[in-house]
């Protein structure tokens, strides 16, 4: 089961709180609240009330963990824009957008997988393991000669398409001349 909070219509740019709550999103909830307890930014702290918030809902509501709970979701959703006017130079007004934010946070406890190991047993299989190493893959002298001869064939088979290209255009376009030198000249 999972708990959820959600602060409305709060006096911050959408923008500028999802740079915060993107640090705590899938995070445990200690260790969240010890990151914004630390980052110097205008969005920590109502984020930090709606955390605190969630925590309370999982633990009294639905009988959670306070330990086993980690943010499961985390977003900010822009609100309704308060309009406001700031003269201008000759008569001009130019408008200015105060935006607010809808926070929302989730928290969820985390569930523990059965076959799951513990660390001292993780780290007791990484010492029993032999390691091996990757044998260097052996090259035949037979693979690399019908490559290198193809490779070969190729160039030689342009250079000779091209002065032959070459060669029967110039020839037309001579062609191409005397016979309008000798209209000309009728």
């Amino acid at each position: 089961m999972q708990a959820k909070a959600v602060a409305k219509y709060i006096r911050i740019s959408p923008r500028k709180a999802r740079q915060v709550i993107d640090l705590i999103r899938g995070k445990n909830c200690a260790e969240a609240i010890a990151i914004l307890k630390f980052i110097p930014h205008k969005a920590t702290e109502s984020i930090s009330k709606v955390l605190n918030s969630a925590i309370a809902n999982a633990e009294h509501n639905y009988e959670m963990d306070g330990d086993k709970l980690y943010v499961k979701e985390a977003f900010v959703d822009g609100g309704p824009s308060f309009k406001r006017i700031m003269p201008r130079a000759m008569g001009r007004a130019d408008l200015i957008k105060k935006r607010t934010s809808h926070i929302t946070v989730v928290v969820d406890e985390r569930q523990e997988k059965e076959g799951a190991k513990t660390a001292e047993d993780k780290s007791v299989r990484k010492e029993t393991k032999p390691v091996k190493k990757a044998a260097p893959k052996k090259t035949t002298q037979a693979a690399k000669k019908p490559a290198a001869s193809a490779k070969k064939a190729a160039p030689k088979a342009k250079t000779e398409a091209k002065p032959k290209n070459a060669e029967s255009k110039t020839a037309e376009s001579k062609a191409k001349k005397a016979e309008k030198a000798k209209e000309g000249g009728k």
